[in-house]
């Protein structure tokens, strides 16, 4: 049950406004986190309770219709018990100040959204084994409950919920990611080397030799369960395979995108900047710039306050004639929150900024205040660029 997901500010469902990933219900919030239901996850609901009915049946006989009932509700208990394990990855996550943006439920399980990377490999591996220890423990108490229970469906349900929990605890620390075993072998390699982008690639393929220990599930299922492997146990494996590869695929990907990011260190990308009024004539606040070889322009008020960072995809879509009648801030950009920068922003820090409000141009300040520069994100983009290709 591959299940924790990092992702930037914003890009999850909300109360507060975030777009919500299509295919998805919001059902409620969880210490204000969105709790979203796919709708691949109605589909497997109904697909346990067909599964379930002949089960149920045989357990409580007579039921005629309700028996699909009962097996709707034994899937809705059973992923009551994975919003349980996904809560605990999002108190813990929150414990160390990261936000969680959603939690989600689909097909295989759940996934929780936390914004932002682990620190240190103590909180990866508290953030990560937490879930898998609820699993285990919801799953302790269900075989308690069912030892006491009077049988019947009672004792189906509590059996159930303790076999799944069970194995959805031990399946989850197997050691690959993006298995919570994985994330736990990454804070250890982690620990060990001092290199997150080490551990990620060795839990990376472990996540690999998982999903192709999985295509051999089929050929096991007779020993398991005493009965040849069927189509559905062929696609399950399949599918989990699949899952599991990507998944490990994309982390490893990840990792090394990452690994350039030191490489982008603001202040070393900004461009000399002039500073104009914005009522100034753009064909002079141009001729300024080339003055001065400034390769960016920002307006300011009569005070000196800046206000605006001028396009310079504007300036070259404003032809020469006219350029001498137009105020210079007619081609600004208004200066958000978004759009001011520290000058000393680097590396992911720099990214995710970037990515929150995406721009053309960013006002660079120092911690006075006072301006350092324009940063360009063609300019970043291609520091981006050089750096991997130096990797």
């Amino acid at each position: 049950m591959p299940d924790r997901d990092r992702s930037t500010p914003g890009s999850h469902a909300g109360t507060s406004g975030r777009a919500r990933p299509p295919g998805t219900f919001r059902i409620g919030t969880i210490g204000g986190s969105d709790v979203l239901v796919t709708t691949s996850w109605f589909v497997v609901a109904a697909l346990i309770a067909f599964v379930l009915a002949p089960v149920i049946d045989e357990a409580q006989p007579g039921l005629g219709g309700l028996k699909y009932v009962a097996g709707l509700a034994f899937a809705v208990i059973l992923y009551v018990s994975v919003l349980l394990h996904e809560v605990s990855h999002a108190m813990m996550a929150r414990r160390f100040g990261f936000p969680v943006s959603s939690i989600t439920l689909h097909f295989l399980g759940g996934m929780t959204a936390i914004e932002g990377e682990s620190r240190r490999p103590k909180e990866e591996f508290l953030i990560a084994v937490v879930g898998p220890i609820t699993s285990l423990a919801v799953g302790v108490v269900g075989a308690g409950l069912w030892l006491v229970s009077p049988g019947g469906l009672i004792s189906l349900a509590t059996g159930g919920l303790a076999l799944a929990n069970l194995l959805v605890g031990g399946l989850n620390l197997v050691p690959g990611l993006p298995l919570d075993g994985g994330r736990v072998l990454r804070a250890g390699i982690w620990r060990l080397t001092g290199s997150m982008h080490t551990g990620t690639i060795v839990a990376g393929w472990g996540g690999r030799l998982t999903a192709v220990a999985a295509l051999f599930y089929p050929l096991l299922i007779q020993r398991i369960v005493d009965r040849p492997a069927d189509v559905v146990d062929y696609v399950l494996a399949f599918v989990i395979a699949l899952f599991l590869w990507s998944g490990a695929t994309s982390a490893m990907t990840s990792a090394k995108l990452r690994r350039r990011m030191p490489s982008l260190v603001a202040r070393n990308l900004a461009r000399r900047t002039i500073t104009v009024p914005d009522d100034l004539p753009l064909a002079e606040a141009v001729r300024r710039a080339n003055e001065a070889r400034a390769g960016s322009i920002v307006t300011v008020t009569t005070s000196g306050h800046p206000v605006g960072v001028v396009s310079e995809a504007a300036v070259l879509a404003t032809p020469e004639d006219r350029r001498p009648w137009v105020p210079v801030s007619t081609v600004s950009r208004t200066l958000d929150a978004g759009l001011r920068l520290p000058a000393t922003i680097t590396g992911e820090e720099l990214v995710l900024a970037i990515t929150r409000t995406p721009a053309d141009e960013y006002l660079l300040v120092e911690p006075d205040g006072a301006i350092y520069g324009v940063l360009s994100t063609a300019d970043v983009d291609r520091a981006f660029r050089e750096g991997g290709a130096r990797a």
